[in-house]
């Protein structure tokens, strides 16, 4: 009888991770929930599989192969109270440092509390049990894979990450007796680096992707610069990322064209920093991610490396001072071509940007609301010496004022900028109750209604004029009143101004930008259609040829069919 693996893929990913973090220790207790675990490696002579009928022994035998052998030793019990029984000895393993893994076979969490057989609930441990705890659940789509691998990644990592220790894995199953699968598939691993072991960079275009990040010193900036000369590299960024070195690429512009000018791709993606702020379009066959956390963070489902280190020592060990540097002047020429073609833009938020980014005094700081201000202030670039905050961490439209005002009271040597929307002004306005420093600068963009959901590419378009009242939040607020902000102002001795249109805007905006006696706000009047109007214009200034002549016959069919409903 030949024997094969199971069909079950979260258990073949957990098999083929064991194998490629050479953990081959196995202790099987007899039971019916683990077949398709214990089944498919029995077979299979990687794993030294030894059989304790007692979990409670089980667990302790781990103890003492762990112990004596210096590797990572794994558990495998069946469902009901079988579980429970590894607590002593996992307890063991927890305050004696040794790296059991306990896989916990489970039938579906739906059947948890519901009077069914066998079926207990396994999501929550003690805290001096064990270090970790991942639920393995069935996989149905692409995602839930793509999240197997990374959870069961992070689970046999955490083993022996810094301080050694038991890791727990709950393993589902549907009780598949299929055992037809010949190859055992190998899944992405991942592995983490610490102070050796660096792997060889990938021959090709290299993207180093900068999330949200304070301020860089000017050694982490040539340590990066140095690293881009060397290794064909450019940095993605959007305003939050900070970095302003040589190799600065402000992405979305160039990035969200319907065209690929060679910007969008990578052979490897390298990620420092946190939750970036901006929606961009790229993509890389794996990923890497630089951080004294050594955490797994896997955004993109290609993560391969960790490296739990300093950014600046990392770059500093793949720089070889040469110059093979080919992809700046690619990505400066897709920028140029870009910006050429910029056409007169609609009254809008991101007509506004166009007209002032670039003329925000250096040496200040900018705050930019969630979301529609964040993503339309990342088409156009800021001075150089201008760092740049947005609340990406939740990224929710609460706080966004709070924290530039928090930022500017603690900071009264800069001058503070901040642009924000109606519904995250509105919605964290009690900020303006307190003591307002001097030095701040809030441009208020006032559409009258959340025009996020109003843009030709969000879903709510889908809904037209019908997404206003309960989607797009239209008309709350005084629904662009003119006196109520101004009276709000003149109250809290805030100077304030107003435009409405592209003369009034270029009128006030020097008394908006300038360093004055005292905080100001400046409202603009925009709506919504000119809002998406000019995003879209924004998203398609390049476009191919074949893109052309699809849009055309799509707007010769629409008139068609306006013209055929029309009678």
């Amino acid at each position: 009888m030949k024997h094969y693996y199971t069909d079950e893929k979260n258990t073949l990913i957990l098999i083929s991770l064991l194998k490629q973090h050479n953990i081959r220790k196995v202790i099987a207790s007899p039971g019916t929930t683990n077949i398709s675990f214990v089944g498919s490696i029995q077979f299979d002579p990687f794993f030294e599989v030894y059989s304790a009928v007692d979990e409670r022994a089980a667990a302790f035998m781990a103890c003492g192969l762990a112990e004596e052998s210096g590797e990572p030793v794994v558990l495998t019990c069946t469902g009901a109270t079988a579980s429970r029984n590894y607590v002593p000895g996992l307890t063991e393993a927890f305050y004696r440092k040794l790296p059991v893994l306990a896989v916990t076979s489970s039938q579906h969490e739906g059947r948890i509390g519901n009077y069914v057989a066998q079926m207990l609930d396994r999501s929550g441990q003690f805290s001096d049990m064990v270090k970790m705890s991942v639920q393995a659940r069935t996989v149905y789509s692409s995602e839930d894979e793509e999240n197997m691998v990374t959870s069961i990644n992070n689970a046999l990592l955490e083993l022996t990450h810094n301080t050694p220790g038991p890791v727990h894995i709950n393993l589902y199953t549907t009780y598949s007796n299929n055992f037809v699968v010949e190859e055992l598939p190998k899944y992405r691993v991942i592995r983490r680096v610490k102070e050796d072991g660096y792997p060889d960079l990938p021959k090709g275009k290299i993207g180093i992707f900068v999330g949200a990040h304070a301020a860089f010193s000017d050694e982490e900036t040539a340590a990066i610069d140095a690293f881009c000369e060397s290794n064909n590299a450019i940095v993605i960024c959007d305003q939050i990322s900070n970095y302003r070195g040589k190799y600065r690429f402000l992405t979305s512009f160039v990035n969200n064209q319907p065209v690929d000018l060679g910007t969008k791709k990578f052979d490897l993606l390298i990620y420092i920093g946190s939750v970036h702020g901006a929606y961009m379009s790229f993509s890389g066959k794996q990923l890497w991610r630089v951080n004294p956390d050594g955490v797994i963070r896997d955004p993109y489902r290609n993560l391969t490396y960790v490296f739990e280190m300093d950014e600046i020592n990392f770059f500093k060990h793949y720089a070889t001072g040469e110059n093979n540097n080919t992809i700046k002047e690619l990505c400066d020429k897709a920028s140029e071509a870009a910006i050429k073609k910029i056409p007169e833009l609609p009254f809008s938020n991101m007509w506004i940007a166009q007209q002032t980014a670039s003329k925000i005094p250096s040496e200040s700081i900018l705050h930019l609301s969630i979301l529609n201000t964040l993503r339309v202030w990342n088409y156009f670039e800021t001075d150089k010496a201008i760092l740049c905050y947005t609340n990406s961490g939740g990224y929710g439209i609460d706080g966004c004022l709070s924290s530039f005002l928090g930022s500017a009271t603690v900071n009264p040597e800069k001058e503070h900028y901040m642009i924000i929307g109606d519904l995250a002004f509105f919605y964290d306005m009690g900020a303006l109750f307190n003591k307002i420093p001097s030095n701040v600068h809030i441009m208020l963009i006032n559409n009258g209604v959340g025009t996020e959901f109003k843009n030709y590419n969000h879903r709510a378009s889908y809904f037209g004029e019908e997404a206003n009242d309960f989607m797009a939040a239209k008309g709350h607020n005084g629904f662009k009143n003119e006196n109520l902000v101004k009276e709000l102002c003149d109250k809290r001795e805030i100077a304030y101004y107003s435009a409405s249109d592209k003369k009034s805007y270029l009128s006030v905006i020097s008394n908006w930008l300038n360093k004055g006696s005292g905080p100001i706000l400046l409202e603009v009047f925009t709506n919504d259609k000119d809002e998406s109007d000019a995003l879209e214009i924004m998203n398609n200034i390049l476009v191919s040829d074949a893109v052309k002549a699809r849009v055309k016959r799509f707007v010769k069919r629409m008139k068609k069919r306006v013209k055929r409903h029309g009678k």
